[in-house]
């Protein structure tokens, strides 16, 4: 486990994991009024959170499962990345995908963050790269079931 410095300036508790087992913290929406996100409109939502994670990290902003299955409401660009030097308020791209207009309400739970450990590359450039069981097959070649 790892400490996050934290700012919040939303209603509420900080996010926290909802179950033992949990990837993600729910992220709220840290507004004062209802929000309407109409069919394929897209809106920033704040959080009213921001973190300073250590160097080699990062934080994930993902969808909320239910909201997509329930609702067709999802981030945008899944999974948008939250940078170690990044210090500035969280904000979630929401997308309505339905044909109905959906409403987010204050505090309403409207992403995930996941905090995860990234490694930084190097590029070698090499004239060939080494071959491989599945070569250069790819985008759906292993079959559907």
């Amino acid at each position: 486990m790892i400490e996050i410095p934290v700012c919040f300036s939303g209603a509420g508790e900080l996010p926290q994991y909802a179950t033992t087992f949990s990837a993600g913290m729910d992220l709220r929406a840290n507004i004062k009024a209802p929000i309407t996100l109409n069919s394929l409109e897209r809106k920033l939502i704040p959080t009213g959170l921001s973190i300073a994670l250590p160097n080699g990290y990062e934080a994930q902003v993902r969808p909320r499962s239910g909201l997509a299955a329930k609702h067709g409401i999802t981030v945008l660009n899944a999974p948008g990345t939250i940078d170690a030097d990044y210090r500035g308020e969280i904000g979630v791209i929401l997308v309505n995908l339905s044909q109905k207009s959906f409403i987010i309400a204050p505090n309403d739970r409207i992403a995930q963050l996941v905090v995860a450990q990234y490694a930084t590359v190097e590029w070698k450039a090499v004239d060939a790269l080494t071959e491989s069981v599945r070569g250069t097959r790819g985008f759906g070649s292993s079959g559907k079931k």
